[in-house]
C-alpha cells in the first residue's frame, strides 16, 4: 500500500470531531486547509509472509513533522561485558538453528560486550515472534511477554492481520525456540494494542516494565523483534522526540463499528500493510478493513524497526520496557517496498501496560472523551496561538461542564503541550473514560487553567 500525505475536504470531520461527538472510533483526517505535510508512516507490523526467515515528568510534544529522508544513526554503548557475563552464566542454553537464524542471541565473548549486547541479554527471553493466519491472510509480527502465566502484549494490526480477522489462528514462536499456541485475549483498534495468551507457561520470562514518563531525548532506545521475520533482530539508537502525535489507519476487524473516511481520501499515516498473497487452502478473498483513522501518541527513535517489528519491544540501557514498536515513516513509494529511514514509533509502555490491564481484566480497554469538535488553530485566521480549536462542544460534555466553549484554544492538555487537534486527541484518548486532569485553553488572548472529567468513548 502507498502511504498518503495529510489532507481532507474543509469542513471534514477530523480525529477529534467524529470521536468527539459520535462516540465512534476515530477518523482523524487534518483539514486541507493546513499546511501540506510530506510526512509518511507506515506500521512495522507483520511481515509478508513469503519474506525470508509512575511518576510523571515534564513533557514536550510535537506534530508530526517528519523530513521526507532521514538518516538513523546507531550508537555505541558503554561496555556492558559485566551485565553479560552475569546474564548469560545464568542462560547456559545459547544455540543457533539448524538452519542459521538465531534461537537466542550469541554471545561469544561476554567479558567484552556492550552495553546493546548486555541489553539484548536480559530482555531477549522476554521477546516472541506471533505467526498470524485468518481472513484468507497469513503474516508475522513481534510481541512482549507480559507475565509468567502467558500474557504477550503485541499490536492489534498485528493480532487481526490489519483487522482481517476477529478469530485469528496464532502461533508464537519463543526466544528459546519452542512453537506454543495462542488465543487472542482482548484487542484495542484505537491504541493499536491486543493481548494474547499462550498455551505454554514453562519457562515464561516477563518483561520489566520502565516508566515512560521519565524519559528524555537522547535515551539510548533499543528494539529488539522480528523484522521481514528474522527473529531476534536487534537495533539500537536514541529516542528522538517524545510525546509525537501521528495519526494512522486503524486496525478495526470489520464487525467493529468504525467511522469511515471521506470517499477519495487517504489517512495521513497510513498502515504498511501485510502485503501478503491469499492463502490458497483459505475459502474467500481477504476481507478489507474500513477506511478510518486514529490518533497515537508515540515516542520517536531512530533505532532500526522494518516490518514484523510491530508489536515488539522498545528498550532503555537497563533493559526494561520503554514502548511498543508500531509504525515507521517512509519517504514516499510502496510500504511493501520500503524500509526504515531511521523515524520510527513506539507506543509508550505506560500507555500500554494500562491498556493491557483492561485488556486482560475485561477484554475492552477504555478510552477519554472530551466532548468538543476541533481543528488546527493554525488554520484560522483569528487564532494567534497554536493547539487545538474548539469549534462546538457537545451538550452536557466534559468539555462543556469544564465551562469551554467554541473559539477556545486548547495549548495543554494533562501537562503535555498541544498544537493540533491530533495532539490533543491522543492525549485524551491516552487517559481513561471518567479521569480527571487539567488543561489550559487561551481565550479571548487570555490562557486560563481548568479541570475537567473526562467522558468516556463508547
Amino acid at each position: 500500500m502507498n502511504s498518503t500525505p495529510y489532507g481532507a475536504a474543509p469542513g471534514t470531520p477530523d480525529d477529534s470531531r467524529a470521536a468527539e461527538t459520535t462516540g465512534a472510533p476515530t477518523t482523524g483526517t487534518a483539514p486541507q486547509s493546513a499546511p501540506a505535510a510530506p510526512e509518511h508512516a507506515a506500521p512495522q507490523h507483520a511481515a509478508p509472509q513469503h519474506a525470508a526467515p509512575q511518576q510523571p515528568a515534564p513533557k514536550r510534544s510535537g506534530a508530526p513533522l517528519v523530513a521526507a529522508l532521514a538518516v538513523g544513526a546507531l550508537i555505541g554503548g558503554a561496555a556492558g561485558g559485566g551485565v553479560v557475563a552475569a546474564v548469560m552464566s545464568n542462560t547456559p542454553t545459547v544455540v543457533s538453528g539448524v538452519t542459521g537464524t538465531p534461537l537466542s542471541i550469541s554471545v561469544n565473548d561476554p567479558g567484552n560486550a556492550t552495553l546493546v549486547t548486555s541489553v539484548a541479554a536480559t530482555a531477549l527471553p522476554s521477546i516472541v515472534t506471533i505467526q498470524v493466519a485468518g481472513g484468507g491472510a497469513s503474516g508475522s509480527g513481534s510481541g512482549v511477554i507480559l507475565s509468567d502465566d502467558g500474557y504477550v502484549i503485541t499490536n492489534s494490526h498485528v493480532a487481526t492481520l490489519d483487522g482481517a480477522t476477529s478469530d485469528p489462528d496464532l502461533r508464537v514462536t519463543l526466544s528459546d525456540g519452542r512453537i506454543v499456541d495462542a488465543t487472542l485475549v482482548g484487542a484495542d483498534p484505537l491504541a493499536d494494542l491486543a493481548v494474547i495468551q499462550v498455551s505454554e507457561t514453562d519457562g515464561l520470562v516477563p518483561i520489566e516494565f520502565a516508566d515512560s514518563d521519565a524519559l528524555n531525548v537522547g535515551d539510548n532506545a533499543i528494539a529488539i523483534g522480528a523484522p521481514l521475520g528474522l527473529s531476534n533482530t536487534v537495533t539500537n539508537g536514541i529516542i528522538s522526540a517524545l510525546n509525537r502525535s501521528i495519526t494512522v489507519q486503524s486496525s478495526a476487524v470489520p464487525q467493529t463499528p468504525s467511522d469511515p473516511l471521506p470517499e477519495g481520501e487517504d489517512a495521513p499515516f497510513d498502515f504498511w500493510n501485510f502485503d501478503t498473497p491469499r492463502d490458497p487452502d483459505a475459502e474467500g478473498q481477504p476481507q478489507q478493513r474500513q477506511s478510518s483513522t486514529i490518533s497515537l501518541p508515540v515516542i520517536q527513535t531512530d533505532a532500526a524497526i522494518n516490518p514484523g517489528n510491530s508489536g515488539g519491544a522498545l528498550l532503555n540501557d537497563e533493559g526494561q520496557l520503554i514502548g511498543i514498536n508500531v509504525a515507521i515513516a517512509t519517504a514516499g513509494g510502496s510500504g511493501s517496498q520500503a524500509g526504515s529511514i531511521g523515524v520510527g514509533f513506539s507506543i509508550p509502555a505506560n500507555y500500554a501496560q494500562r491498556i493491557a490491564t483492561e485488556l486482560i481484566a475485561t477484554g475492552t480497554a477504555s478510552h477519554g472523551l472530551l466532548g468538543a469538535t476541533v481543528t488546527s488553530a493554525a488554520t484560522s485566521s483569528d487564532s494567534d496561538v497554536v493547539g487545538a480549536l474548539i469549534d462546538g462542544v457537545s451538550p452536557d460534555g466534559a468539555a462543556e461542564r469544564a465551562g469551554l466553549r467554541a473559539g477556545d484554544v486548547i495549548t495543554v492538555f494533562n501537562g503535555v503541550p498541544i498544537t493540533d487537534q491530533i495532539d490533543l486527541t491522543a492525549q485524551v484518548r491516552v487517559l481513561a473514560g471518567g479521569e480527571t486532569t487539567t488543561l489550559v485553553y487561551v481565550r479571548d488572548g487570555v490562557a486560563d487553567e481548568v479541570t475537567v472529567t473526562l467522558g468516556e468513548l463508547g
